[in-house]
Formats: structure tokens, C-alpha cells, sequence
């Protein structure tokens, strides 16, 4: 099939490159990413195969079908960037990556948390300018410490058991409570308890209209003074200027987000040259108890490779018998 593949980067031609030599589909590689403006680029493909940063709204949605597109494959798990109704009104289906690695966006989460504890950024900065001084670098033993964790599908279940290995007490909260991780001895509990009790609050939910600013100035302000406050699912569970304001005053202690609620427009560039021009973004990074990287925390070698290659299977089976594996819901 001749497939429309859109917001490439070089990594992504390598890998999903990998992925279809057996399947053999005629790949158009598009550096842009999707959005009103450029759907029209569309040329006689039937897939689109878009990242969670594109646009798929209506209009775009829309032209797309007028195209001649039949299937609509995300390279991710997220889908909210969906017009799902109108994908459904269009009779366009749209398959994701259910799960990839989930041990890699775990693992990203740990990181973050333990380079903001025990200050390894500002330690790598100090002794590359001569400076060996410690003063200011205190952490905190996490051994024995109670960690909150909104969200225990296949992500959250892995950063449990991760701390679980640290010797840290488990409070979950998920509507579906995971037989895997009351074995470890997490305690499934209400939000309010999360925010009140943990001294690190993790989140591994998606975001729906329950979840949009879960963590906003009235749930700051439940939490512990000096908490941290870790974000690796979705840029909009946090509201960001909340944040700001709970950091200038000091309720929060450390915060690590692998994702922004206004990423779209700025994660995956290299904005070096031109300067952050995300006023709230530029604010954040300005201070020293805080880290945001880049939404990478998919990005381990086999994460890629098993989203190309569960984008190259969801594409072959449509082409196949017309049937939809991986549908979003």
C-alpha cells in the first residue's frame, strides 16, 4: 500500500524502513507534520501514518477522506489528537500502538525522579566547571518512601514494580486496580489520599476529559509540602501555571515532565537558535528543581522497533482482508 508518512524524523525512516522490507509498501516520507495546510499533500495514498503531534481534527480528517485515504495508522498509543467522532462519522479507521515498551517510559520516569533527587544535573554542570562542591545537592533516601501512582496499566505496573524494588511504599489509583500490583503490595486508594500521603506523585494515566489538569492549584494544594511530582503520560494532566505557582512558594519540591501541556508546536525541534518562545515553558526551565525532556521517554531502541513493526502489521492486515487490528475505541 502507498503510505503518507508524516512528522518524520531521521530515526523514524530508519526503523519503520526496517519494519516494512518484508511487507514492501511504497512509503512517502513527509517532514512536516500533519495539520490543515498540509493534508493536501496527499497523493494517491491510501494509509496516513501520523505521530501524536500532528492534527487530526475535522478539517484535516476530512480532507484526507476526500483524498482517497482508508486508514488512518497512529505511531503511538495516545489518540486524543483524534476527532474520533468525526473519524467514525467518515467511516475512517484509525489503528495505534497499544503498547510498546512500557519498561522504557518507566524507566524514564525513575530517571527524572532520581536525577532531580539527588541533583545529578546540577553536580554534571558544577564538576565540568571545576566546581566540587555539594552544598545545595541534598537528596532524600527513596527507600521506604511513599510514592503515589495515578494510573497502572502496562506503564503505571512497571514503575510500580520498580519502586517496589527501591523499597518504597505503594499508593495506586486506577478505576481498573491491577491484580500485579496488589501482588507487590500496592494499596489501591482515592485520589485525595494520593495527594495528601505520598511524597513522590508519578502519573501514568491517559488523558480523557476526567483527567484534563488532574493535578491543577486545588490538588497542589492537598499535597505535601516539598512533594515531587513526576509526568512522563500526557502534557495536559498538569496544569502548568498551577505548577509555576506552587514552585515559587515552595509546595513543590522537584518536578521531572517528559511532556508539556503545549508540546505540540515544540518537543521533537531544535528550537536552539530562535529561543523558547512558550512564555510558561521558558518560566519552568528556569528553575533549578526542575527537569523537562523532550517526550522521550519512548525512545529506546526497542520501543521503535516495536512501533514500526505494530504499525507495519496494523497496515498489513487491513490490506490484507480489510479487517482493523489495534482499533482505537
Amino acid at each position: 500500500m502507498k503510505i503518507a508518512f508524516y512528522n518524520t524524523k531521521q530515526y523514524d525512516q530508519e526503523y519503520f524502513d526496517k519494519a516494512n522490507q518484508k511487507s514492501g509498501h511504497e512509503v512517502h516520507y513527509l517532514s512536516c507534520h500533519l495539520n490543515k495546510e498540509t493534508a493536501s499533500l496527499v497523493q494517491d495514498a491510501k494509509v496516513v501514518c501520523a505521530f501524536i503531534n500532528d492534527t487530526l481534527d475535522a478539517d484535516v480528517l476530512t480532507t484526507l477522506k476526500d483524498k482517497g485515504v482508508e486508514l488512518i495508522a497512529l505511531r503511538s498509543a495516545g489518540f486524543n489528537h483524534v476527532d474520533l467522532p468525526c473519524a467514525k462519522r467518515l467511516n475512517l479507521p484509525v489503528v495505534r500502538v497499544p503498547a510498546y515498551s512500557p519498561y522504557s517510559i518507566a524507566e524514564h520516569a525513575v530517571g527524572l525522579l532520581l536525577c532531580l533527587n539527588r541533583g545529578i544535573h546540577r553536580a554534571f554542570n558544577r564538576t565540568r566547571e571545576g566546581d566540587f562542591s555539594i552544598s545545595n545537592l541534598m537528596g532524600f533516601d527513596l527507600h521506604n518512601k511513599t510514592i503515589g501512582v495515578i494510573g497502572t496499566g502496562k506503564i503505571g505496573q512497571a514503575f510500580v514494580k520498580i519502586m517496589n524494588g527501591f523499597g518504597c511504599k505503594v499508593l495506586a489509583y486506577d478505576p481498573f486496580p491491577s491484580d500485579d500490583c496488589i501482588k507487590l503490595g500496592a494499596r489501591y486508594v482515592s485520589l485525595e489520599e494520593i495527594y495528601t500521603q505520598a511524597n513522590v506523585v508519578s502519573l501514568h494515566c491517559p488523558l480523557t476529559p476526567e483527567t484534563h489538569h488532574l493535578i491543577n492549584e486545588a490538588a497542589l494544594e492537598k499535597m505535601q509540602d516539598g512533594v515531587s511530582i513526576i509526568n512522563t503520560s500526557r502534557g495536559k494532566l498538569v496544569d502548568s501555571k498551577a505548577m509555576i505557582h506552587a514552585l515559587k512558594k515552595g509546595k513543590v519540591g522537584l518536578i521531572g515532565l517528559d511532556v508539556y501541556e503545549e508540546e505540540e508546536t515544540l518537543f521533537f525541534e531544535d528550537l536552539s537558535a530562535r529561543g523558547i518562545q512558550d512564555d510558561v515553558l521558558a518560566r519552568l526551565t528556569s528553575f533549578p528543581n526542575v527537569i523537562i525532556t523532550s517526550h522521550q521517554g519512548f525512545f529506546t531502541h526497542e520501543a521503535m522497533l516495536n512501533i514500526a513493526e505494530t504499525t507495519i502489521a496494523n497496515i498489513n492486515q487491513f490490506e490484507l482482508d480489510g479487517s482493523i487490528q489495534n482499533k482505537v475505541t
